[in-house]
């Protein structure tokens, strides 16, 4: 009976273990918004954020208010159309978060302002900027990257 029920406990555990990582997903850092891949939607462009290489967050004000994004276009767009409605998004303390396009899995997150960009990479919205923690031969920093991105009018 003990070694049964040893067993039962032993193997009730092990179904479980895979169950314990449906809560958050992913590895946010300290103030972001778990971004629920495949369900949440881009406060600018309403597409569903599928592609963890290329989303972004903006989270600030104060009520910590959270916008999400599919692209890191999207949320420079959101930056300059929105500063009026939200005048606190131009606060230093406002957080900005872009995913590191090395991690296919969105695990890495990276402060958008102190990312590096490389351009040509294939984007949700076509803007085309993947972010990375180090600056690469051809990278642009977050204010050379929206100059462009802004540049480009969409």
């Amino acid at each position: 009976m003990i070694a049964r029920r040893h067993f039962l406990t032993l193997t009730g555990g092990l179904l479980l273990a895979p169950l314990a990582g449906c809560g958050r997903q992913g590895h946010w850092p300290e103030g972001m918004a778990e971004i629920k891949w495949d369900r949440d939607t881009c406060a600018r462009c309403n597409m569903v954020i599928s592609d963890p290489r290329f989303a972004a967050e903006m989270r600030g004000g104060e009520k910590g208010t959270v916008f999400k994004f599919d692209d890191i276009g999207c949320l420079v767009f959101w930056l300059r159309d929105k500063a009026a409605q939200h005048p606190w998004m131009a606060e230093p303390a406002t957080r900005l978060w872009v995913a590191d396009a090395a991690d296919m899995r969105g695990a890495t997150w990276l402060d958008a302002r102190q990312a590096h960009y490389l351009g040509g990479r294939l984007s949700p919205m076509g803007y085309n900027f993947a972010a990375g923690a180090d600056a690469v031969p051809q990278s642009l920093t977050f204010t050379q990257m929206r100059e462009q991105i802004l540049a480009k009018g969409k």
